[in-house]
């Protein structure tokens, strides 16, 4: 469709406002949790990967939906260090932010440059 080469892929559009509109109606706590990991997940995550990045954020809000019908304590979701939890959860997904990439990179360089025979000895 035309209008779709202009503005993008409309079901990832709708996607994302329908799940705006879950965390809307989460408990105030909840709410708050999903726009801090929505916030972190958004600039950490598949930012390559339109369909990862979907399917992130519907899991993200199923998973707060759950937790707060079952009354789970939001420390008990997250634990004592949030952005590991949220790290955990983003290694569910492919794709990858430009940082993540550069962390690939570096370890590969670091790698290469172990590889190379020298071992980092001086010769």
């Amino acid at each position: 469709m035309w209008i779709e080469k202009i503005v993008g892929d409309l079901s990832d559009k709708k996607s994302f406002r329908e799940y705006r509109a879950r965390l809307k109606h989460l408990p105030t706590g909840y709410r708050e949790v999903g726009s801090a990991l929505e916030r972190y997940l958004m600039y950490m995550g598949p930012s390559d990967n339109g369909k990862a990045l979907i399917a992130m954020l519907g899991d993200l809000a199923e998973l707060l939906e759950q937790s707060a019908a079952d009354g789970t304590p939001i420390r008990d979701l997250v634990g004592e260090d949030p952005a590991e939890f949220a790290e955990a959860f983003l290694d569910n997904y492919p794709g990858g932010s430009w940082i993540r990439k550069e962390r690939a990179r570096l370890a590969e360089s670091i790698d290469r440059a172990i590889a190379d025979g020298s071992g980092g000895q001086p010769r």
